[in-house]
């Protein structure tokens, strides 16, 4: 149960729901009552492998170059940006159109950019058209209207073009005129596939950071080799290497083709063992996702002129179990002292963070009142916060 009171004129919620309404959505903490898969239940329950997994090797790739806006309105470097000048003057002299720097030194309809484009995780193919964006790296204004000429997009190395880029340069935000956004704006000159199969015909099933664990490396491994039994494979082909990876031998007849191979293994059932409580603090957003198992222990908060009470109904006695007196209330300080705890009994954090927000308590406060909870030891979960 959670009683909150108020203690003071400087807090006091709101009777209108249309002031309520119109304060949440400005400032009401963003609370997402999240089951996180790390810690979704108590209870088993079947997901697939490939739900908590990904292989080694699939990844996202960077394809970057530098290039010209041309066609701005009087928003571009100008003359005295050196570095689009003698870009301009580079691209004009391979057209065969000798021209001066000095003649450039006006010209404010250029801007030099950085051209970037991020090949999907599972890669691409010659052809395959993928978006790009730039940035201005010079003194340009803005880049609205302006067009860039075909640019060579490059990889890590630098030792290879993979794509070129060119098209209309449209603005993602109003107000960073500086950036913006190719739709469809490279084009793939050369395959980029990953290989996921080693020298050895195995393949490595990395598990999520927010999943990983030796409980969880071991059944994914003992699944494996159930289903490929199943299959007629005597051997054991999966083996757990420690919390974050399975390697996988792929037998000899499917290594011509893995990809069958591969898709049954990522298909394949587990059951989820149970994981550890989490809150997850976002403060950026001011967003807190709350496991299904987080509790908080009895607590009393003042908190900007607020009482909060976190407790539990008594039961109901019985021959066997007499109610016996007790009190279940700690009394948090503001220097962070704690008297007259008893945690025999818990309330959901949820609950906490629900009646705070219903309320209208600012997304900060209720971090905070949180995180003071959690460095009490009063909240059961582990906190995770992201700045």
């Amino acid at each position: 149960m959670i009683e909150l009171t108020q203690r003071a004129a400087g807090f006091s919620p709101r009777g209108r729901s249309n002031d309520r309404d119109r304060f949440a959505s400005t400032r009401g903490v963003h609370v997402i009552a999240a089951l996180l898969l790390l810690g979704i239940a108590a209870e088993a329950r079947a997901t697939r492998i490939a739900d908590v997994t990904h292989l080694q090797g699939r990844r996202e790739n960077r394809l970057l170059g530098y290039g010209l806006v041309i066609g701005l309105p009087g928003t571009g470097d100008g003359g005295k940006y050196l570095a689009s000048v003698m870009q301009l003057q580079a691209m004009l002299a391979k057209f065969e159109i000798p021209v001066p720097a000095a003649a450039l030194a006006d010209t404010k309809n250029v801007a030099i950019v950085m051209v970037e484009a991020t090949l999907p995780e599972n890669g691409v193919r010659e052809g395959d058209r993928i978006d790009v964006r730039v940035n201005s790296t010079g003194s340009a204004k803005s880049l609205m209207g302006g067009y860039l000429v075909p640019t060579p997009l490059q990889g890590p190395g630098l030792d290879r073009i993979f794509a070129f880029a060119s098209g209309s340069v449209r603005l993602t935000d109003p107000a960073v005129k500086t950036s913006g956004l190719i739709v469809q704006g490279a084009t793939m000159e050369a395959d980029v596939i990953h290989n996921y199969v080693n020298e050895a015909g195995q393949i490595t099933l990395v598990i999520e950071d927010v999943h990983a664990s030796h409980a969880l490396a071991s059944v994914i491994a003992q699944m494996i080799n159930e289903s490929v039994s199943e299959m007629g494979q005597s051997r054991r082909l999966a083996e757990a290497i420690g919390p974050k990876n399975v390697v996988v031998t792929i037998p000899e007849e499917e290594r011509d083709r893995p990809a069958a191979f591969i898709g049954r293994i990522e298909s394949t059932e587990l059951l989820m063992p149970p994981g550890e409580a989490r809150i997850v603090i976002n403060r950026k957003t001011q967003t807190i996702a709350i496991g299904d198992g987080v509790e908080v222990g009895p607590a009393v908060i003042s908190h900007n002129g607020m009482s909060i009470m976190t407790r539990q109904p008594p039961p109901v006695p019985t021959a066997d179990a007499p109610v016996v007196g007790e009190q279940f209330v700690a009394a948090i300080q503001p220097g962070g002292g704690v008297a007259g705890a008893n945690d025999a009994t818990r309330a959901k954090l949820q609950e906490l963070v629900d009646s705070l927000n219903a309320l209208g308590v600012p997304a900060k406060d209720i971090i905070e009142i949180v995180e003071n909870l959690h460095r009490l030891g009063k909240v059961t979960g582990k906190l995770v916060v992201v700045e």
